[in-house]
C-alpha cells in the first residue's frame, strides 16, 4: 500500500451520506442500502433499545474485531469505516485481497444512546471503556459476547480524541494517535503486545509524510477495567486508534481521510505477516501530551495586572436542536509558555475585553471579544 494511492481510492470511496461530528444511527442507516457484500446484522439493544448493528465482510482466516464509537461523541473512525465498506464493495485489487484473507467484523456504533446525544458515557452515564471487568450495561455484554463468539485475532479499539493533544511536548498537534495497551501490572511486553506495536509501528511509518511529526502514542499504564488492556490480557493483539485534531479540520473530514489510511494500513500489516521483531519502532513515536488550546490570544493587558498575558479559550462542543454548535470557553488566564493555539491572536498589549466592555474571566462563553476596538471573532 502507498499513500498515493490510498489517497485516491479515498476519494473515490468517502461515503457522502455521513459527515461532520454529530453521527448516529440513523446517519449509518441511510447507508446500508448501498452495501451489497455485507452481513448486516442487530446484535442486540442499547439502554434505551437504540440497535447495536454490526457488518461482517470477506471469508478469509485472519479474523479482525473492529468497533467505533464505544464513546458516542468520537465518530471520525465511524465515517472512516464506512469509506472502508464502501471501497469492499469496488473490485480493487487492495479490496479483493482483504476480503479473501481476512473476515471483519465490525460494529460501527457500539453506543448508539450516547451518539445521540453526543456524550462519551451511555444513557446509564457509564463509560463503556471502564466497563470492561463489570461488564454491566448492555453495551458492553454486546461486545464480549461477540468477542466470545467470534474469537478475534486482532482487535482494532477506534476512538477519538481532544484538539488539546500535541505529539510529545511539541507545538505538533496529534492529529493521530495510537497505543498498544497494557495487559498486566509489570506492562510486559508479550507477543501479543509486540504484534500491536509492530503493525502501529508501520502505520506510524507510511504516515509520516502525510502528517509528519503529527503521531503521537498513549501512556501504556495498565487498568483492566479498560476494554483493550482486557482484551490484550485475552492474549489477542490489541490496537486504541484515537482521530485528534488537524489544521482547520473540526468536522474531522481530514482526519476521517488519515484514518481510513491507518484502518487498511494496519489491516495490510497483518495480511503481510506481522514481524514482531519491529516492534521497538514503535518506542520512537513520541508520547502524548497536553500542550494546545484551541484558541490562545497572546499578550494581552488584563484587570489591573502589571505583566502581559495569554488567554486560552477551548471549545465545548455542545448539541443544540440536533445540531454540534463548538461554544469557546475562556479556560486560562495567565502566561501560557510552552502552550500553543491552534488559532493564536495577538493582543499587543491592549486590554481584551468582552463586547459589551466587561473583563473576560475564566468559564465564560464568549463568540467575540474586542481587541484595540477591533471586534475579533472566536468562532471556529
Amino acid at each position: 500500500m502507498n499513500l498515493e494511492l490510498l489517497n485516491r481510492l479515498f476519494v473515490e470511496v468517502k461515503t457522502p451520506e455521513i459527515f461532520g461530528r454529530y453521527i448516529t444511527n440513523s446517519d449509518i442507516e441511510k447507508c446500508f442500502g448501498n452495501l451489497l457484500k455485507p452481513q448486516i446484522s442487530s446484535l442486540g439493544y442499547s439502554v434505551e433499545k437504540r440497535p447495536i448493528y454490526s457488518l461482517k465482510i470477506g471469508n478469509g482466516p485472519i479474523k479482525i474485531l473492529l468497533w467505533s464509537q464505544m464513546h458516542g461523541n468520537e465518530s471520525t473512525s465511524t465515517k472512516a469505516l464506512f469509506d472502508c465498506f464502501n471501497l469492499f464493495e469496488t473490485e480493487h485489487e487492495i479490496s479483493k485481497l482483504i476480503l479473501e484473507q481476512c473476515t471483519l467484523v465490525v460494529i460501527p456504533i457500539l453506543n448508539p444512546d450516547g451518539a445521540k446525544c453526543f456524550t462519551r458515557i451511555n444513557a446509564n452515564e457509564i463509560d463503556l471503556n471502564r466497563d470492561a471487568q463489570n461488564v454491566s450495561q448492555p453495551e458492553s455484554k454486546i461486545l464480549r459476547q461477540l468477542y466470545i463468539d467470534f474469537k478475534p485475532d486482532y482487535c482494532f479499539n477506534l476512538h477519538g480524541q481532544r484538539t488539546i493533544f500535541s505529539a510529545g511536548e511539541t507545538e505538533n498537534v496529534a492529529t493521530l494517535s495510537f497505543l498498544s495497551p497494557a495487559q498486566d501490572q509489570g506492562r510486559q511486553l508479550t507477543t501479543n503486545r509486540k504484534a500491536a506495536m509492530t503493525i502501529i509501528a508501520e502505520i506510524n511509518d507510511l504516515l509520516q509524510a502525510e502528517i509528519p511529526n503529527g503521531i503521537g502514542r498513549y501512556d501504556d499504564g495498565f487498568n483492566l477495567n479498560c476494554v483493550g488492556d482486557t482484551f490484550q490480557s485475552f492474549g489477542v493483539p490489541t490496537l486504541l486508534y484515537e482521530a485528534g485534531h488537524f489544521k482547520n479540520d473540526y468536522n474531522r473530514e481530514e482526519v476521517r481521510r488519515l484514518m481510513f489510511i491507518a484502518i487498511l494500513k494496519g489491516i495490510d500489516v497483518i495480511i503481510n505477516k506481522v514481524d514482531i521483531g519491529k516492534y521497538e519502532a514503535y518506542f520512537d513515536i513520541p508520547e502524548n501530551a497536553k500542550c494546545f488550546y484551541d484558541i490562545i490570544i497572546r499578550n494581552a493587558k488584563y484587570n489591573g495586572v502589571v505583566d502581559l498575558v495569554d488567554i486560552a479559550i477551548q471549545y465545548k462542543e455542545t448539541l443544540i436542536d440536533g445540531k454540534l454548535e463548538f461554544v469557546p470557553v475562556i479556560e486560562e488566564i495567565s502566561k501560557l509558555n510552552n502552550k500553543y493555539g491552534h488559532k493564536e491572536i495577538e493582543a499587543n498589549g491592549y486590554v481584551v475585553k468582552t463586547t459589551e466592555g466587561f473583563d473576560l474571566k475564566i468559564g465564560f462563553e464568549i463568540d467575540f471579544v474586542i481587541v484595540n476596538n477591533e471586534r475579533i471573532s472566536l468562532k471556529s
